[in-house]
């Protein structure tokens, strides 16, 4: 069994989940460091189903994402008992932007949107989709109780949310929550606390940006200007891009409290070759110094 599909359970859901997800942003919203260009239908779908075939077990996408959920249903809710499905809401469509509304109605009316698209009769997990003020949106609870009314209705099966720092530590232990979305990766390794506090409570830990955005690929090679801490990591690997991947990867691999990390694309040989370069060998004494250049 390689890396990528090794299955992690996730207690809350009680669920398994592979290592690497899906994040289905770009195949329905224009997104992207170089070529923002989305996909056509067809195109869509072809990455859709092949990512399924692939043995991958996870889809996330949200409201947000444009034409994501439409492209989802249209190409693969017909093997819908092959992947959890997560989706998000707070964050809604209007493009070619998005608006934020975290009233109870506005929630209600989201998630049944979503179903329509989506083209399923209940989604796996739905998720906060947190903006500019996340902690009112907490405080005034309208969210969160119109997620749980949703619940009782059958229309969603776990509540998640996508937030990091202090007000995902105030998530994990409100117990309304049975999913973490956080970003972590070699150059921002703040959540590791979070993670770790997840775990401890049977959450379900997914990671976003886990490639630092494409910092820790071979794009970093033709950045203009380079943190400091992304030129030591290129110093250290020799500027390999690859190399690069190899160690971000497994550098969440190795953490046990991480359930998933989506990785987005609309490319499957992308797609493909992070699977690839998680497998590489590597030298664990080069993953020990690029954790500690990320930390200082």
């Amino acid at each position: 069994m390689s890396k990528a599909l090794e299955k992690r359970k996730i207690g809350s859901m009680n669920q398994e989940v592979t290592f690497i997800g899906f994040g289905a942003l770009s195949i329905g919203r224009d997104w992207g460091l170089a070529d923002k260009q989305r996909p056509d239908e067809k195109e869509a779908g072809i990455v859709m189903n092949s990512v399924l075939d692939l043995g991958i077990n996870l889809i996330d996408t949200a409201s947000a994402y444009h034409r994501s959920e439409e492209r989802i249903g249209n190409s693969i809710s017909s093997r819908r008992n092959e992947y959890v499905l997560a989706s998000k809401c707070g964050e809604h469509n209007e493009e070619p932007g998005t608006f934020y509304d975290f009233s109870y109605n506005a929630i209600k009316e989201s998630i049944d949107r979503s179903l329509t698209l989506l083209k399923t009769d209940v989604i796996d997990l739905m998720q906060i989709h947190f903006g500019p003020d996340p902690e009112k949106v907490i405080t005034d609870g309208e969210t969160v109780r119109a997620m749980k009314d949703a619940q009782k209705e059958g229309k969603i099966r776990y509540l998640g949310a996508s937030i990091d720092g202090e007000l995902a530590r105030q998530c994990i232990l409100s117990g309304d929550f049975d999913v973490m979305q956080m970003e972590y990766h070699l150059l921002n390794q703040q959540n590791v606390d979070n993670i770790k506090l997840g775990q401890e409570k049977g959450l379900g830990v997914f990671i976003r940006t886990g490639l630092g955005r494409g910092l820790l690929t071979a794009k970093a090679l033709q950045a203009e200007v380079k943190p400091t801490k992304l030129q030591q990591l290129l110093e250290l690997v020799n500027n390999d891009g690859d190399l690069l991947s190899t160690l971000a990867l497994n550098f969440l691999y190795e953490n046990k409290g991480i359930s998933s990390v989506l990785i987005g694309t609309k490319n499957l040989e992308h797609f493909k070759k992070n699977i690839e370069l998680l497998e590489k060998d590597f030298d664990k004494e080069l993953l020990i110094k690029a954790i500690e250049i990320g930390k200082n």
